[in-house]
Formats: structure tokens, C-alpha cells, sequence
């Protein structure tokens, strides 16, 4: 990630690795509140607990950073395929 910024402030074209860390971070960050709620059990789902709160928060970035399927396409048409 670090690599991909330092490339971007150095005026590269990072397009495509982008896309792909905007792909990867969405999927990762649902993931991992779906691991987390799984952990918590039935408090995962109570609105009192702040996990119930961030997972509900997260579940929208997918949608907003665009779905990550469309994330794929752009990747795949950048390559070619």
C-alpha cells in the first residue's frame, strides 16, 4: 500500500493497482466484521454493542467504493481480459 501512494505522489499511473486495493480493502474490512460479530455471538447483533454499530458501518463501503464486482471488471478490462 505504502509502495502504491509513493508511486501515485511520484505521478505513476496507478490505476489498476488501485482499483485492486479498493477491491481488496472492501472485501477484507466485511470480512473481518463478519469474523468479528461471529466471535461476539448474540451481542454481534444487539445495537447497545459498539460491534453491532461498526459492523452495520461497514457493510456500506463496498457499495460507496464501488461494488467489488465492479471493482473486478475494471481490473479485467485494464489487463485485457
Amino acid at each position: 500500500m505504502n509502495d502504491l501512494i509513493a508511486d501515485y505522489l511520484a505521478g505513476a499511473d496507478v490505476g489498476k493497482r488501485a482499483t485492486m486495493a479498493k477491491a481488496w480493502i472492501c472485501e477484507m474490512v466485511n470480512r473481518v466484521a463478519y469474523q468479528c460479530v461471529q466471535l461476539h455471538g448474540g451481542y454481534g447483533y444487539m445495537e447497545e454493542y459498539p460491534i453491532c454499530r461498526m459492523t452495520r458501518d461497514v457493510r456500506p463501503i463496498a457499495i460507496f467504493a464501488g461494488t467489488t464486482e465492479v471493482m473486478k471488471i475494471i481490473v479485467g478490462r485494464m489487463m485485457g481480459l
